[in-house]
């Protein structure tokens, strides 16, 4: 039996800190890495980014196994820890930097994104427009180590940042 073929996949959904857990614990997930894309400033620092001015927002790169966890369900987890009506934040996080970005990689992701989009859009469970951007994959800079497996390190920051909304918001999503 060979060896599976991995992939990438790149969300933004405002902090990275909070956006690496809810992946890193899946099936077939074999990487998240914290970092920033879709800017125009090469090799862009935290602080930089924090600026809202590189054009850069707070992602997280996964690589996966398509063949144990679909880059469709990556998809549909996405839509539960990142809010799709906010075009300018997340939760308590506030500016440019934390928009909400379906970054694909491929003519096929691309068209997984829009259908599952279109499919979020007509189930009526948001009465706000569906605003998350999906463009393509640009240049992903690593964030700097610190960043790197946050929850893990800083589980009482995390619990902190998930009382700002994201967990409420988990949950009314998986109430509907």
């Amino acid at each position: 039996m060979g060896k599976h073929q991995l992939e990438t996949a790149i969300f933004a959904g405002g902090c990275f800190w909070c956006m690496v857990q809810p992946f890193d614990t899946l099936p077939g997930i074999k990487k998240v890495v914290s970092g920033y894309t879709g800017g125009h400033v090469p090799h862009p620092t935290y602080e930089q980014v924090c600026t809202g001015k590189t054009g850069h927002t707070e992602a997280v790169e996964i690589t996966f196994d398509p063949q144990v966890f679909p880059y469709k369900k990556l998809v549909e987890t996405y839509w539960t820890v990142a809010d799709p009506t906010d075009a300018m934040g997340q939760f308590q996080d506030r500016g440019d930097q934390y928009r909400p970005v379906i970054y694909y990689n491929s003519p096929e992701q691309k068209r997984v994104a829009e259908q599952s989009r279109h499919e979020l859009a007509a189930s009526g469970r948001f009465s706000e427009p569906i605003v998350t951007r999906i463009e393509p994959a640009q240049p992903f800079y690593p964030a700097e180590d610190y960043h790197q497996d946050f929850y893990k390190k800083n589980p009482q920051r995390c619990q902190l940042e998930e009382a700002g909304g994201r967990a409420k918001y988990q949950a009314q999503f998986k109430k509907k």
